[in-house]
């Protein structure tokens, strides 16, 4: 049966907040409030292994592209990178003023995003750990950030009820999508990038054209900001005004 439940993995002492399959679909990470990471097989149920160093509740855990790497965000307001083989700690991103709510991969994998209760975006070096640039304009904390499928755009979801686009090179912010009612939880793109997807607090989910075709195709006001922010991007708006 296709919905038969498989197996239920026991261990956390805590709400389990996030979980996240490694991109060869062979293992999942779980983080939670009881401070610790859990690695389990997928096919047998097992666990693996509890990677342990947060002071404080674990809001998301994500694997790197070529899975080698967990970075986990923490309410002890730190980013921690983990190798998954091992499970030994590889460093520890510091620059967060409150708790770190999100973290994601860029689909090089060189880049980390980060979003926080501070009201802010942080953008690291994978290799590094050092911090790239910090993204401010939102005017509540940061509840989710991901990266589009191409890794030239930010999207950002914020307890301000807005999502915000920016540029991941120059840091700059793109648009303000406004429209729900209550905090905005989460946010995702379409595998095509041509599409963002918002789950909020209003109880809706919205859907947001970023196609460019179809935007020239309904006038420039809202697009002429994007075209400007990437250099690859059409330049139908400026030639027309």
């Amino acid at each position: 049966d296709t919905d038969k439940l498989i197996s239920t993995l026991e261990g956390h002492g805590d709400w389990v907040r996030s979980v996240m399959f490694s991109p060869d679909g062979k293992t999942l990470a779980s983080a939670n409030d009881d401070k610790t990471i859990k690695l389990w097989h997928r096919d047998t149920g097992k666990l693996i292994s509890t990677l342990e160093g947060h002071s404080d509740a674990i809001y998301s855990v994500v694997f790197s592209p070529d899975g080698k790497t967990l970075a986990s965000a923490s309410g002890d307001k730190t980013i921690k990178l983990w190798h998954r083989d091992t499970g030994k700690l590889i460093s520890t991103l510091k620059g967060h003023s409150n708790l770190v709510r999100s973290v994601v991969f860029s689909p090089d994998g060189k880049t980390l995003a980060s979003a926080s209760n501070d009201k802010t975006i942080k953008l690291w070096h994978r290799d590094t750990g050092k911090l790239i640039s910090t993204l401010e304009g939102h005017g509540d904390g940061v509840l989710s950030v991901v990266f589009s499928p191409d890794g030239k755009t930010l999207a950002s979801a914020s307890i301000d009820n807005t999502i915000k686009l920016w540029n991941r090179d120059t840091g700059k912010l793109i648009s303000t999508l406004e429209g729900h009612g209550k905090s905005v939880y989460n946010v995702v793109f379409s595998p095509d990038g041509k599409t963002l997807a918002s789950a909020s607090g209003d109880k809706t989910i919205k859907l947001w054209n970023l196609d460019i075709d179809d935007l020239l195709a309904q006038g420039c006001s809202w697009l002429k900001g994007y075209l400007i922010s990437h250099s690859d991007a059409p330049r139908v708006c400026m030639n027309r005004e």
